[in-house]
């Protein structure tokens, strides 16, 4: 049976691998998450969904999802987080515009609240804050484009 995590996750590679237009390796973060990857060795992905049909998605973050976000960051240097929002699309964020919404005090939860109306970019907001910019579905990949080395030639999952 497949896991739903698998289903959702697999849309986020998907769209990686076919928009980038080279080989890239996909490995997973060492933690007992299954929510963690690394891109070619050089950038953090943090993936989030939710099953929620229709906007708004909320997502939580436990302390030791954004424990686990910084630790990515702290080593990797680059991280984005995902949101995966039904089969809605995708909203993606860079750490410092994750910070924006959940800044670097945080609680044992908090949460982000993702919304859009139809042809429009996301809102993000969040425990701490509100994104002061929408977000495109057509951000991911190609936010961290720039990011990604080409040299790399295995595909993985």
């Amino acid at each position: 049976m497949v896991k739903e995590f698998e289903f959702y996750h697999g849309l986020v590679f998907a769209r990686l691998i076919h928009n980038l237009g080279h080989s890239v390796l996909i490995e997973p973060y060492p933690t007992e998450s299954n929510a963690s990857y690394i891109i070619n060795k050089e950038v953090g992905l943090y993936i989030k969904y939710s099953t929620t049909r229709m906007t708004p998605w909320s997502f939580s973050f436990k302390k030791e999802h954004q424990d686990e976000i910084l630790d990515m960051k702290n080593k990797l240097g680059r991280v984005y987080i995902v949101f995966v929002c039904y089969d809605d699309g995708l909203a993606c964020l860079s750490y410092s515009e994750l910070k924006d919404v959940l800044n670097e005090k945080y609680e044992q939860t908090e949460w982000v609240r993702i919304a859009r109306r139809s042809r429009e970019k996301y809102t993000i907001t969040g425990k701490d804050g509100k994104l002061k910019y929408k977000i495109g579905d057509n951000e991911f990949p190609r936010k961290i484009f720039s990011h990604i080395s080409t040299n790399t030639h295995i595909v993985q999952a």
